[in-house]
């Protein structure tokens, strides 16, 4: 059974990274995937959205069909897929050379959580990045 990472290497994963693939996000300002989205780009991120069901940027940004279409190399993959459409995802983010398998509050896919592991990344689920972020490395 998984287990999430420490606080404090959460905290500093989030202190290094600066790139997210975000896999799943609505071109729908009211959707919780382009509220934090939008988050992550005032936090500092550079986002990337992976929808092939996007023709048109989101928040400034072009969109993917996968994360390996991602022509730069993305530290954390953050995930607003159902939990049982995720092990795609992780398949995507191994073959991308992604450092960070991130599932969002609410997603939880033990098969997947375990394949990344297997293949290096670091896997953190069923937790709010934009929350994380916030509370442990933009404490003002």
């Amino acid at each position: 059974m998984h287990a999430n990472p420490e606080i404090r290497e959460i905290r500093d994963l989030l202190h290094r990274a600066r790139t997210v693939a975000v896999v799943g996000l609505s071109d729908r300002p009211y959707r919780t995937s382009h509220a934090i989205a939008g988050a992550l780009q005032g936090f500092g991120f550079e986002i990337f959205p992976v929808n092939p069901n996007l023709h048109s940027p989101v928040l400034g940004e072009e969109p993917y069909e996968s994360v390996e279409d991602i022509p730069t190399p993305v530290d954390i993959v953050d995930v607003f897929r159902r939990s049982e459409k995720v092990m795609p995802v992780a398949e995507d983010a191994v073959a991308a050379g992604a450092k960070v398998l991130w599932m969002q509050s609410g997603v939880i896919n033990e098969e997947a959580a375990a394949y990344a592991e297997e293949h290096g990344l670091t896997v953190i689920m069923d937790r709010c990045i934009k929350v994380d972020y916030a509370t442990l490395v933009d404490v003002r």
